[in-house]
């Protein structure tokens, strides 16, 4: 014997169904809080910024890779 059941509901109706939680405010808290956070370092990425941070550690270190990658000459 083969018996074929077939279901229609929605994602929400499913879990309500199997008892499990909803875990969609969670989500939606967790993604405005990734949100707010990466909106906040955005500036932090900027190809400006990155180089004052680079050059702000050994300035003259930085300054003879560049020349030696392309070709400044050698100290």
């Amino acid at each position: 014997m083969k018996v074929t059941v077939n279901i229609d509901c929605s994602p929400l109706e499913a879990r309500e169904f199997m008892g499990l939680p909803n875990v969609q405010p969670m989500q939606e808290n967790v993604m405005k809080q990734l949100e707010a956070q990466m909106m906040e370092n955005i500036g932090k990425l900027s190809p400006e910024a990155i180089m004052k941070n680079w050059m702000s550690f050994a300035p003259e270190q930085f300054q003879d890779a560049f020349k030696s990658m392309f070709g400044g000459g050698s100290k």
